[in-house]
């Protein structure tokens, strides 16, 4: 049940509380994972020409970053339990897609954000009413994602050699990241 679901709560539904938990707790892992995708870029092209690009990127990941962490004690929600995995998990992609060329970085830019603009868009409609200053703020990094894959598409992700399978398993995989790090 989302937290502006009009029917009854049913079995097994979170509570309003239960799940603002789940919203900070995931998109805490999922700012988190974003900065260790660009860790990987920048360690493979940080010199490279895309290199002040995903920099840039970075550093705005990890604004929002900054945020998930003081709001995680405020309302005292722990991180996921996979943070030790995203942290892995994220370089390895970052890097991985890096050493395919400054393309494919920028195709995993634009497949990992189209995610997270529908991720916090969702988040932004569940939350306006109940919660407006914290939806606010997700739509605030919403549009800063629309722009890091708008940045990543004019930088010529799309010519990216297997530019739709390989956006096609990154979404798949940062959907996947998103179901789990809501529950564990």
């Amino acid at each position: 049940m989302s937290m502006t679901d009009p029917r009854s709560p049913l079995p097994g539904d979170p509570t309003p509380a239960q799940r603002l938990e789940e919203i900070l707790r995931v998109d805490h892992a999922g700012e988190y994972g974003a900065v260790r995708i660009y860790d990987g870029q920048l360690a493979v092209l940080g010199q490279s020409a895309a290199g002040p690009a995903i920099a840039r990127m970075r550093d705005q990941e990890r604004l929002h970053l900054d945020a998930f962490n003081a709001l995680l004690p405020r309302h005292r929600v722990r991180p996921t339990l996979l943070t030790p995995l995203w942290h892995l998990a994220g370089f390895a992609l970052g890097a991985g897609t890096a050493l395919l060329g400054e393309k494919a970085a920028m195709a995993c830019t634009v497949a990992v954000e189209e995610v997270i603009d529908e991720h916090y868009a969702a988040q932004v409609a569940e939350l306006s009413a109940t919660e407006p200053e914290l939806a606010a703020r997700l739509d605030e990094f919403r549009r800063d994602e629309v722009a890091h894959r708008d940045e990543a598409l004019a930088a010529g992700a799309a010519d990216a050699a297997g530019y739709e399978f390989l956006t096609t398993a990154i979404k798949a995989g940062s959907r996947l990241a998103i179901w789990i790090s809501t529950r564990i």
